[in-house]
């Protein structure tokens, strides 16, 4: 584990690791629903937002998510800038939490995220209903956020393990 840790490519190929999943799973799709059960559905570039900027991550600047959230708004047909705007208040939520959280706690995290996510969707698709005209399904909003909230407690367990496995980071 010591040689991988010293090769500074693969070290900063590891630091980067978070920003390429990002931008694989904007390429992906907005909502992922892997399992093909309708309605089931998560926002896996959510809760890989909030973590990264929750935990101050190197390597994942806010540049680098406007540019993620444009190109999942150039790949899903979305309004340009709908979801750089959303992914930015993912951001600001989680910025603004790190920094009044005396001793972070999982649980803290889990449900601020829960907030973070409801208001972030409901700006989301409060836009698309008024200005662009669609329409809401509301079931799956609420399936979404619902669902993106209990994966969050999984991904958060594996994104600690990559960190203090492959990065030895300090501030997770």
């Amino acid at each position: 584990m010591t040689e991988l840790r010293q090769n500074t490519f693969f070290k900063n190929f590891l630091k980067i690791l978070p920003l390429l999943v990002l931008f694989i799973s904007v390429f992906n799709e907005f909502d992922a629903n892997y399992f093909g059960i309708p309605f089931l559905s998560f926002n896996f570039a959510y809760i890989l937002i909030y973590y990264c900027t929750l935990k101050a991550i190197d390597y994942f600047g806010y540049g680098l998510i406007f540019i993620a959230g444009l190109v999942n708004d150039t790949v899903n047909g979305l309004p340009l800038g709908l979801s750089s705007f959303c992914y930015m208040v993912i951001c600001v939520f989680s910025s603004y939490f790190r920094s009044i959280t005396l001793r972070p706690t999982i649980m803290k995290d889990w449900l601020f995220f829960l907030i973070t996510i409801s208001v972030t969707n409901s700006i989301n698709y409060l836009s698309l209903l008024f200005y662009f005209d669609t329409s809401i399904d509301y079931r799956f909003l609420l399936v979404n956020n619902f669902t993106t909230f209990l994966l969050f407690f999984f991904f958060y367990f594996i994104f600690n393990i990559y960190y203090e496995k492959f990065l030895g980071s300090s501030n997770v």
